[in-house]
């Protein structure tokens, strides 16, 4: 196959495909194939140097739309390492995101578990904490039938002295396209209220802070309400102090 497509890609493990293009040492511009424009992270372009046996990276870019590219439009070796090491934050979190549309369909990821299996692995007093929403969930005459609650536990380790506080996700569909949300966090552990400045902030896709919340002295728990698009993504921080733990999530 590579005898007959001119083709010269390395796969990059978890990314994709890098296309590296070699270049006379006299040449100004590179030549990149139609058959390569499309399927690869970068393109790649280094220098020949056959007296000397030497290759020279000269640079590379994200994309191309034509044959010919010329050398200086190339971004910088350095770049390039900067370009893969931000696309494998990328697949990262793109492999920890939970997806809340999957819930609507009863599949859970791991550590999402029922607000009931949450207690029953915890103090009464969250059971008390829950309770709440749960005469509330009864009593709202505009609560969809089908939304779906998970619940789970959250540890900031030193910051809360080895305790963990709940966190829940609930979801209710208002429109074929349109989910509203709400994100609560609860004391577990046998703690009555929440850490004091405890933060609850959830951050839009660019990670910009959407919605934010706090704890006060003799708050029980604390919660955030928003509603989202089908494919849009968020994540959820819980917070005190310098330490945080962040979920990621797509609707």
């Amino acid at each position: 196959m590579r005898a007959c497509v001119d083709a010269a890609d390395l796969e990059v493990s978890g990314l994709g495909r890098l296309e590296c293009r070699a270049i006379a040492a006299d040449a100004s511009t590179c030549y990149v194939p139609p058959e390569v424009w499309e399927d690869r992270i970068g393109y790649v372009v280094v220098r020949l140097n056959e007296l000397e046996k030497q290759v020279d990276i000269l640079g590379f870019v994200q994309q191309v739309t034509q044959e010919q590219l010329a050398v200086n439009q190339l971004r910088s070796p350095e770049e390039l390492l900067s370009h893969l090491h931000d696309l494998r934050a990328i697949a990262n979190t793109r492999m920890s995101t939970v997806n809340l549309r999957q819930w609507f369909q009863n599949i859970f990821e791991p550590g999402w578990q029922t607000v009931a299996s949450l207690l029953n692995s915890t103090e009464n007093n969250l059971a008390f904490s829950f309770r709440k929403i749960e005469e509330l969930s009864k009593n709202d005459a505009e609560r969809p039938g089908n939304f779906v609650r998970r619940a789970k536990l959250v540890d900031l380790g030193m910051q809360l002295a080895g305790h963990s506080v709940a966190l829940v996700m609930e979801l209710r569909p208002a429109s074929e396209q349109k989910t509203d949300l709400i994100v609560q966090v609860h004391p577990t552990g046998g703690e009555t209220f929440l850490p004091p400045s405890l933060q609850l902030i959830v951050l839009d896709e660019s990670g910009s802070v959407f919605l934010e919340a706090k704890a006060r002295r003799a708050d029980n728990y604390i919660q955030l309400q928003f509603s989202g698009i089908t494919g849009e993504r968020f994540s959820v921080k819980v917070a005190l102090g310098e330490v945080g733990i962040t979920e990621n999530f797509t609707i």
